[in-house]
């Protein structure tokens, strides 16, 4: 017999009350109790990426993660960087510079992006490829998505674009 916990999180500037099993993951919380499958489970061991999400602003696995240590938390998905049906740069950099393939990697690799640019507006190639290194694409040979998130960077510094939710 398992006593769920009840948590309260913010997920795109939405506020939950849900109960969990104390041993549910992140992701888990995302896709299944929430519906939010933008965030993709690809490995269940940390390596690929797919599920990176920001937790309090911070780019995290979500596999990593137990549902009740975000507890109190803002959350967010790929979901929340499009605010009312507009694409974030980074995914408008990825649909133009085609840095995706089958899209499996996507949102955790523009997860992973939104972090390394906010931490370095203007990452140089090198920079880009060490950002993104917990993050791995099985498809576009990595070329691709690098441009993407150069493209993202010369908009966002055109023009700031926050996610649903994100507090600086």
């Amino acid at each position: 017999m398992t006593t769920k916990r009840e948590i309260t999180v913010t997920v795109n500037g939405q506020q939950y009350r849900s109960e969990v099993e104390p041993r549910m993951l992140l992701v888990h919380y995302l896709r299944d109790v929430l519906d939010l499958t933008g965030t993709h489970i690809g490995c269940d061991t940390s390596q690929c990426g797919a599920c990176t999400v920001l937790l309090n602003g911070e780019a995290v696995k979500s596999c990593t993660v137990l549902a009740v240590q975000a507890d109190g938390c803002e959350v967010t998905t790929i979901e929340g960087l499009a605010p009312e049906g507009q694409l974030h740069p980074l995914q408008e950099g990825f649909w133009e510079k085609h840095g995706l393939q089958c899209g499996f990697c996507t949102p955790g690799m523009i997860m992973a992006a939104y972090q390394l640019l906010k931490t370095n507006p203007n990452p140089s190639e090198d920079e880009i490829r060490k950002g993104l290194e917990g993050n791995i694409c099985r498809c576009t040979g990595y070329q691709n998505i690098v441009r993407a998130v150069q493209y993202a960077a010369e908009k966002l510094q055109a023009g700031a674009s926050q996610p649903v939710g994100a507090s600086e």
